[in-house]
């Protein structure tokens, strides 16, 4: 099959499609043949060298977020056939020992990921366990489910699991052009909050509004916190959901009301940040939480969600396998609003 692959890091005149071998399934694995798989921060950062998860080796075929048709079974699946057209769930907990990417669990360690530690979807056929498998219902094309896995989890599982979000209260989402967010302004949404988004840019505001967020802000030209308190007569927001870091820290800390809760799930914008008054935390009990890995128990009450309740996925744009470098060079200059595709 022909996959991209790289051999060792650098820019994207590392990455090099080749022909690979064909995956051959375990006893309680399938192969998937890929029809869209999309892009994510992780595969850039690793191909360039700058992070690594635990377990990563070279070569690497990355992708994270898999949407196909199952070509091939193992001996012992039961329930998943081949032509089923599915979504994968890449993270490899949960994994039993049978399939051939098992014992790859560990949440707080080397935790298998499809397209992260292991080949992903930048190729032609993808091995996935049956068990990581979801149905993708026939009103629902291929291309939108690949924009679901690794995006949608991560908010899912940032804002309800770990930040406990509710009806009613008050959420601000930092970079609404990016797939987390996307993803996570239609949760939030969904789920009764009100959402205040701010993006780099006053077009991507604008689409935020019509994913459907209340309030729009560009960050780079206004008032984070300033906006926030005024929004919210002074009260501050209930929640923060953050995935830049660096950039925004002190404004999200100061957009927060009494009690708030600042969520953490990345660092695009660098791995250092300040709080800029150690007294406004204590004083105001501010919470901030690091958002963990998603369970595999999460991901299909979450695809649910995404199927049944009138989501939206936004593609920004489709490239050939072929044209990865030229994909994941449009993702580092952050030229994009939610999905960019890979299609074989």
């Amino acid at each position: 099959m022909k996959a991209m692959r790289y051999h060792e890091p650098g820019g994207a005149e590392v990455l090099c499609y080749e022909e690979v071998a064909d995956p051959e399934p375990g006893p309680v694995d399938v192969v998937v043949d890929v029809v869209a798989a999309a892009l994510n921060r992780l595969d850039v950062v690793q191909r360039n060298g700058w992070f690594a998860m635990p377990g990563f080796t070279l070569p690497h075929i990355a992708g994270m977020d898999v949407a196909g048709v199952v070509s091939e079974v193992g001996a012992e699946v039961d329930g998943v056939a081949v032509g089923d057209r599915v979504v994968v769930d890449p993270s490899l907990a949960g994994v039993e020992d049978r399939s051939k990417l098992g014992g790859r669990g560990d949440l707080y360690g080397e935790l298998g990921i499809i397209g992260g530690t292991v080949d992903g979807g930048y190729a032609e056929r993808c091995l996935v366990p049956a068990s990581h498998v979801y149905p993708v219902p026939h009103a629902i094309s291929l291309e939108t489910a690949a924009t679901f896995p690794t995006c949608y989890l991560t908010a899912a599982h940032g804002l309800f699991e770990v930040g406990g979000l509710i009806a009613g209260e008050t959420v601000m989402i930092h970079a609404a052009g990016s797939g987390v967010s996307v993803a996570a302004i239609q949760f939030a949404v969904n789920a009764g909050a009100t959402v205040l988004a701010t993006a780099g840019t006053d077009e991507k505001c604008q689409r935020a509004l019509e994913l459907g967020a209340d309030h729009a802000l560009n960050n780079r030209t206004g008032d984070v916190a300033g906006w926030a308190r005024e929004l919210t007569a002074g009260a501050g927001v209930h929640m923060v959901f953050d995935h830049v870091g660096t950039a925004l820290f002190g404004p999200s800390l100061f957009a927060l009301g009494i009690g708030g809760r600042l969520v953490n799930c990345g660092n695009s914008s660098g791995d250092e940040a300040v709080i800029p008054s150690l007294g406004y935390v204590f004083h105001s009990g501010i919470k901030i939480l690091g958002s963990d890995p998603y369970r595999p128990e999460e991901f299909g009450p979450a695809w649910d969600t995404f199927c049944g309740d009138g989501f939206t996925a936004a593609v920004d744009s489709v490239f050939e396998l072929a044209n990865a470098a030229e994909a994941q060079d449009k993702m580092l200059a952050s030229d994009f609003f939610g999905k960019i595709l890979l299609k074989p």
